[in-house]
């Protein structure tokens, strides 16, 4: 279920839309289960599925006319927190509504600045700061140097602060 929730993350924030995510999401995982035993070593298991995640997601943007600007926003994530938010200890402070409206706008802005960012950088920041992948993972995943994926991602921070300062 984690490998699941894991390619769908990260196929919505590279796709950029719902049914392109969910349709990668299933056609990886099916490859992954038909090529899990070409895996020699368990740890390599991450870094195939997002590379495996990644391509997929460059196809089936290629067959689109158009890049997306932004980012869809889904329910079914929603849905996932308000599973985790059950969970929640009571002593836990919840946040206020002005809590969650500021942080809802901080998403949102930080969602559309992702979206705006190109497709190279995207995937890096989403590999490395969203996904938790190391530097050496990333450059596997996505079959550029190591140092190459540290000039990629400094550069995307970069816009990205841009972007959100509204420069």
């Amino acid at each position: 279920m984690r490998a699941q929730e894991a390619a769908f993350r990260f196929s919505l924030l590279v796709c950029g839309h719902v049914e392109d995510a969910e349709d990668v999401m299933q056609d990886a995982l099916l490859k992954t289960y038909r090529h899990v035993g070409r895996i020699r070593e368990p740890e390599a298991f991450r870094t195939w599925l997002y590379r495996t995640v990644r391509n997929a997601c460059l196809m089936k943007r290629r067959r689109r006319v158009g890049e997306p600007a932004h980012f869809e926003s889904t329910d079914a994530g929603d849905e996932r927190e308000e599973g985790r938010a059950a969970a929640v200890d009571v002593a836990d402070r919840a946040p206020g509504p002005d809590e969650l409206a500021l942080n809802s706008w901080l998403g949102e802005r930080l969602r559309t600045a992702l979206g705006s960012l190109p497709a190279r950088y995207r995937v890096i920041v989403v590999l490395r700061e969203m996904e938790g992948l190391s530097t050496r993972e990333v450059a596997t995943v996505t079959g550029i140097s190591e140092a190459n994926v540290k000039t990629r991602l400094h550069r995307a921070r970069v816009l990205l602060k841009e972007r959100l300062e509204g420069v």
